[in-house]
Formats: structure tokens, sequence, C-alpha cells
């Protein structure tokens, strides 16, 4: 494990210093799992492929800002993760409804059905069906890993809107799903 952290180190400072044969290699490390992230944001490859290849872009040109305290790969996908949210916002695709503070929430940690019956291809085609925001906060918790907090920040959303986003996504995916 610790020389592939020092192969990495080396590898990053090489990149920092414009070496294409260091970048390439880091790229090819990379861009399968950045790709896949994009895709489940924007759900179109060629949008996925831009993206993906914008945040490479922006990572090369950011390296000094990279700390260490974070692993390379979590920077790189938080890159990804907000420039496929950036295209969405360009292509007027990702667009938050009004919320009503009042409207009250489940708590969507307790899941009551269960379907285990459904083969993961199925689900994650499901979720590429539903609203773009709901398809976006489901990628980001179910796929990505990120927490309630993490989604608030990444889609600058108040800590409300975003549970009840949640709720709502949700229960469609659950209508959807049972449709099957």
């Amino acid at each position: 494990m610790k020389n592939t952290n020092l192969d990495l180190a080396i590898l990053l400072e090489r990149c920092k210093e414009q070496n294409q044969k260091a970048q390439l290699t880091l790229y090819n490390q990379y861009y399968k799992a950045m790709y896949n992230v994009a895709y489940r944001i924007l759900g179109d490859p060629f949008l996925a492929e831009d993206a993906m290849q914008e945040s490479f872009l922006k990572a090369f040109t950011k390296l000094d800002s990279f700390s260490g305290n974070v692993t390379f790969g979590s920077w790189l996908k938080k890159i990804v993760v907000n420039t496929s949210i950036n295209e969405l916002k360009k292509s007027n695709k990702y667009q938050f409804e009004s919320l009503d503070e009042n409207l009250e929430v489940q708590d969507f940690n307790k899941e009551s059905e269960h379907y285990s019956q459904l083969k993961a291809e199925s689900i994650l085609k499901t979720i590429q069906s539903l609203k773009p925001n709901y398809k976006i906060v489901l990628t980001l918790f179910f796929i990505e890993g990120y927490d309630l907090e993490e989604i608030t920040s990444i889609l600058n959303i108040s800590n409300e809107n975003c549970r009840t986003m949640m709720s709502r996504a949700k229960d469609s995916l659950r209508k959807k799903i049972n449709e099957l």
C-alpha cells in the first residue's frame, strides 16, 4: 500500500510539472471510474465524456490545490460531480422546485420495503428515468456515497430542501419500481 501511495505522489509531482506521460498515466488510472460518475449524473454518454474530460483538465490545472487530506480519487470525483452538475444547470435539465418548509418529511433511513429481488441494473435504469433533480440526489446518496450534509453543500440547497427532495425522490423511485 505504501508503494502505491508513493507511486501516486511521484506521479502527481510529475503531473504538476506538466509531464504529459504522467498525466496520461493518471488519466488511464481514473478515467473509467470518473466517466461512470459523470454518466450516472448526466445520463448521456457524450455529455459524460465531455464532463469527464473537462474535470481532468480542471484537476491538472489545479493540482497545486490538492492537499492530500483526502485521496486523489475522492478529490477528482468531487470535481467530476461538480462539473456534471454544472453541465446539467447549463442545459436547464436541473431545476429545483420550490418546497414548502411546512411539509412533513419522512425519515428516509427507515426503509420498510425490501427490493432485494430486483437487479441493480434495473434499479439504476429506473433512477435514470426520474426527474433530473431526483436522479442527482439519489445518485449522490446511494451510488456515490455522499451523506445529506455533503449533498446539501454540493447542490447548494438548504438541509430541509435536501431532505424533502430525498424523500420525494425515494417515493418516486418506489412507485416506478413497483410498476416493474
